[in-house]
């Protein structure tokens, strides 16, 4: 995982509403479609990005392919940003 990549991958608003979409469960491609109105390569397009961004993983279930959200990359952008959090404000 790469901030370049993490950053990129959550400069669009479709891609950070799919990665809302998985914050409480873990969805299939078509349970995703259904939140939007766009074209499936479109979509994928969008997982992909999420995937080489390393935000999503997939696992293959059966006859699905089912997206959740990968936390370590969170946890590790957090950690990253708290950087900037003053401890003491005297303000």
């Amino acid at each position: 995982m790469g901030f370049p990549e993490t950053f990129k991958a959550l400069s669009d608003p479709v891609r950070r509403e799919i990665l809302v979409l998985l914050k409480d469960q873990r969805m299939t491609v078509g349970e995703i479609k259904e939140h939007f109105d766009i074209a499936g390569a479109t979509l994928s397009y969008h997982l992909n990005q999420l995937k080489k961004a390393d935000l999503i993983h997939e696992e293959k279930y059966k006859n699905f392919i089912y997206y959740e959200l990968n936390i370590s990359v969170f946890e590790e952008t957090m950690l990253w940003f708290s950087q900037f959090r003053k401890e003491n404000r005297n303000d």
